[in-house]
């Protein structure tokens, strides 16, 4: 749902910038001036160009658990977004027929691209989870997330360590795109630049998967040592776009559409994927498609209309989920949403304890819908950040060879969270 910018409040545009090195201070950058990016094509091999999957604007939603499921995929397509990518399930979870793997791939009719990401540590299995992905889901577009950074799936070998095996991951990539190729599917790769600073994997990676047929690759600019925390390395995107000639997309630091910009006229990435960035801004996606189709001028929305995107949101969970479930779901999302606007604490925690769309309506009928955006928001990092590692966690030996192809990683596909 996207607002009426005639009838905003006269607050000026956002301020295109970014977070240093240390990350306590926000440094605005010049949002350079941009003709119209064109639109991200993928296709499976087989595919004839012109019948490629076209994401028009290039702006992507990252999968991020317990949050992009199909109501705030809804959303954010509704804002702009090109493509809204559903939250990260196993192979092994979808080939054993895990009930809550089904429910979290469930798709709405509305949905413009029904998009799968999976992660797996064999080509088997993922072979046979991309097939039931397409032929009972109706997946048109499967990616693959070899960046989870969390300790106790990386000591396993599995996430963003997995990328090291070089071997193992061109075995997982060719078994991956044939059986979607089957189905004219394309595959797509999310990856990190690599392990930490010495052991970097992202170009030989992309080679690999160029030379496997995968439609297109997003970098998230930092190591698995780094997790969430520290600027992004936007210069190694760059240094993806030079290597290989499928798209790359950008990720890591978009906090606003003007971020986005400085990313693509820094990089020359043909698009940008966003994750934490939309947390509780899902209007962020109407900034990105105004920048991205060369209309940068856009409006920070007032108190009332992020509120109705608020009651939107809450509307799409309970339709996804019935009342009860999809309100006591909705309550993680007020602190995003409301970040910086002058609530007060009673009104927060009543937010954040609501029950029902009648006592939602309540609430927010408290609210003056007059209130400008706090521009102090502008460009600072949402959701989790935490701390870099100065060791990341990996089984005895990992780094000792690059092949892989003779491990048993079933046991790293647990508790696996995105990347």
């Amino acid at each position: 749902m996207t607002w009426d910018t005639t009838a905003a409040s006269g607050v000026p545009g956002p301020v295109a910038g970014a977070l240093d090195e240390t990350r306590d201070k926000f440094v605005p950058l010049a949002a350079p001036a941009t003709a119209s990016v064109p639109p991200l094509r993928l296709r499976a091999p087989s595919v004839d160009p012109d019948d490629a999957l076209v994401i028009d604007p290039p702006a992507v939603l990252a999968p991020m658990a317990g949050v992009t499921n199909a109501a705030f995929r809804t959303l954010c397509y509704e804002q702009g977004a090109g493509l809204a990518i559903c939250e990260m399930v196993t192979a092994q979870s979808l080939v054993a027929g895990d009930n809550r793997s089904a429910q979290m791939m469930a798709f709405w009719d509305g949905e413009p691209v029904r998009s799968v990401q999976l992660y797996g540590t064999d080509p088997a299995c993922l072979d046979v989870a991309i097939g039931i992905a397409i032929e009972s889901l109706g997946a048109q577009h499967i990616d693959l997330n070899f960046g989870c950074p969390v300790p106790k799936v990386t000591r396993r070998g599995g996430g963003g360590v997995l990328a090291w095996k070089l071997d193992l991951m061109r075995a997982i990539l060719r078994a991956s795109v044939r059986s979607a190729d089957r189905f004219g599917v394309p595959v797509t790769v999310k990856t990190r630049i690599g392990i930490d600073d010495d052991h970097t994997t992202f170009l030989d990676l992309l080679r690999v998967a160029q030379d496997e047929g995968v439609a297109a690759v997003c970098l998230h600019a930092r190591t698995v040592a780094q997790a969430y925390s520290g600027a992004a390395h936007w210069d190694a995107i760059g240094q993806a776009v030079a290597a290989v000639d499928i798209p790359v997309l950008g990720n890591g630091d978009i906090w606003e559409a003007g971020d986005a910009l400085a990313m693509i006229a820094r990089t020359g990435c043909a698009g940008v994927e966003v994750g934490r960035g939309a947390l509780g801004r899902p209007w962020l996606f109407h900034d990105l498609a105004d920048a991205l189709h060369g209309r940068p001028d856009t409006e920070l929305p007032t108190l009332g209309q992020v509120c109705a995107l608020v009651r939107r949101h809450a509307e799409l969970l309970v339709r996804l989920m019935g009342e009860r479930h999809g309100m006591a779901d909705f309550r993680k999302h007020p602190a995003w949403y409301f970040k910086g606007f002058p609530l007060g604490g009673e009104l927060r925690h009543a937010l954040a304890m609501v029950s029902s769309l009648d006592e939602l309506d309540a609430l927010l009928a408290q609210l003056d819908p007059s209130v400008p955006f706090p521009a102090a928001e502008l460009g600072r990092p949402r959701g989790r950040q935490g701390s870099p590692r100065t060791k990341v966690a990996m089984p005895y030996g990992w780094l000792d060879d690059r092949c892989g192809l003779d491990l048993d990683l079933s046991d790293a596909e647990g508790d696996v969270s995105g990347g």
